[in-house]
């Protein structure tokens, strides 16, 4: 995936993605499930310095972390759309929300965090590794 575009809903905020993910997840916490609407973010963890914003300028909601530390949530806000977080505590890593990516085809969830607060009625493959909150830093 090398470079590749992405954007919300109403095309106000575009982006360019110069980087392939270092992990792939689904994630299941509580403020994923709030900002999705539904059971799970799918969230591309990319080198920050890999993404830049070639329209629009998102807006930043911050929640504080399990760590104490800051979380914004940048999202559209003229359609709402979430494009991306940025988790304070994980320095040079931006965690790029899946479904905004103009081609899909090539995300691949690898693995299950924050299962404690997942939905019962969310099911993904077995197989894919399960954590109860975050994955181990590093």
């Amino acid at each position: 995936m090398s470079s590749s575009t992405g954007g919300c809903l109403c095309g106000a905020i575009r982006y360019t993605l110069n980087a392939d993910p270092v992990m792939v997840a689904a994630c299941h916490c509580k403020d994923c499930q709030k900002q999705t609407g539904t059971a799970y973010s799918v969230v591309m963890g990319v080198p920050a310095d890999a993404v830049s914003f070639d329209s629009g300028t998102p807006k930043t909601y911050q929640t504080t972390g399990t760590s104490g530390m800051p979380v914004d949530r940048k999202f559209c806000g003229d359609c709402g759309s979430p494009i991306l977080t940025d988790v304070k505590v994980i320095e040079g890593l931006l965690f790029i929300k899946g479904g905004t990516l103009d081609d899909t085809s090539s995300v691949e969830v690898g693995a299950e965090i924050w299962c404690d607060s997942k939905a019962q009625w969310a099911t993904l493959p077995e197989s894919l590794p399960k954590m109860p909150g975050n994955p181990p830093a590093g």
